[in-house]
């Protein structure tokens, strides 16, 4: 099997390629309750929180609480639900924009007469995105205060809230700022959680689905035994199949790019240590620390200060 670990230089040609082409299906005005649910689908997903909070929850995975400013990215397109809060119903979102056409401002609103929440969703595509989608998680999380787009939010919460009277183009304006939006967290996310993570070229069918399934659900609390069970085969052929198309073995992989993760999301989050800490499959921060500190020479704090000490430095 062929296997490649990208240099530097490869590393900075696939970041500089990074170009996002978006698409903003809905600019909503939500008054709580309410609640969305979005269909899986092939195409990549967003939300941008321009104000108030939601909760958003992948299906059958985590949830996570959002603020004004958060970003997240479901680069494979998985299905989710998005709230005011967790114990808020939720209706298809596809049939909710049926129901409720937007505005002449291109605006939805929807929702009781509780507090506002603004909200851009959408679905993005990027140049060679087949080639750094192995690299990202199933959802990405980002405070745009965090990466230096926080200039942003406000030109884009008047452009959904304005009201006195449309002007052409408001629409492709939106789409394209939510363009810089996505591309840079993406650069920045693949550039700190780069590591040293193979990607890995015609595997055999078991290792290319235990990738799969290591990529797209790297939190999930997987052993040898598990990864066996999906795949169909036993613990010490999986285990030697592996090592053979990747060089190492299995859980080292998983580690590997668990620790990448982590530090993409200390990077382009404001998350708090634990939670980054539990998304990389640690129940508490010490072990966590300590096996971040070996893998990339820093303590997690050090690093996230570090970086956005260079984000502050250049955004």
């Amino acid at each position: 099997m062929d296997r490649v670990t990208p240099s530097a230089d490869a590393l900075s040609e696939m970041l500089d390629a990074v170009r996002v082409r978006s698409v903003v299906y809905c600019r909503s005005e939500l008054g709580a309750p309410w609640g969305l649910r979005v269909r899986a689908s092939p195409q990549a997903k967003f939300h941008l929180l321009l104000s108030g909070a939601a909760v958003l929850r992948v299906d059958d995975g985590d949830g996570v609480a959002l603020g004004a400013g958060d970003l997240v990215l479901l680069p494979y397109g998985s299905g989710h639900a998005i709230r005011d809060k967790v114990s808020s119903r939720v209706g298809d979102l596809e049939r909710i924009l049926g129901a409720h056409p937007m505005d002449e401002f291109g605006t939805m609103h929807y929702g009781g007469r509780g507090p506002k929440t603004l909200l851009l969703c959408g679905g993005f595509d990027t140049v060679s995105f087949d080639e750094l989608l192995p690299w990202l998680p199933q959802m990405l999380v980002t405070n745009t205060a965090t990466n230096g787009l926080g200039r942003w939010l406000d030109p884009m919460t008047d452009l959904v809230r304005r009201r006195d009277g449309s002007k052409p183009g408001e629409a492709a304006v939106v789409a394209k700022v939510a363009d810089v939006f996505l591309t840079d967290v993406l650069r920045q996310y693949l550039a700190s959680s780069k590591g040293s993570l193979p990607i890995v070229v015609d595997a055999d069918p078991a290792i290319a689905q235990v990738l799969t399934l290591m990529h797209q659900r790297s939190n999930e609390p997987w052993t040898i035994a598990a990864l066996a069970r999906q795949v169909g085969t036993s613990r010490s052929s999986l285990a030697a199949r592996f090592r053979a198309a990747v060089g190492i073995a299995p859980m080292t992989y998983l580690t590997r790019l668990r620790l990448a993760r982590a530090a993409g999301d200390l990077a382009t989050s404001t998350q708090p240590l634990a939670e980054v800490a539990r998304a990389a499959g640690y129940n508490n921060e010490s072990s966590f620390s300590k096996a971040f500190a070996r893998h990339h020479g820093e303590p997690p704090g050090q690093y996230r200060l570090a970086h956005q000490h260079r984000v502050d430095a250049t955004g």
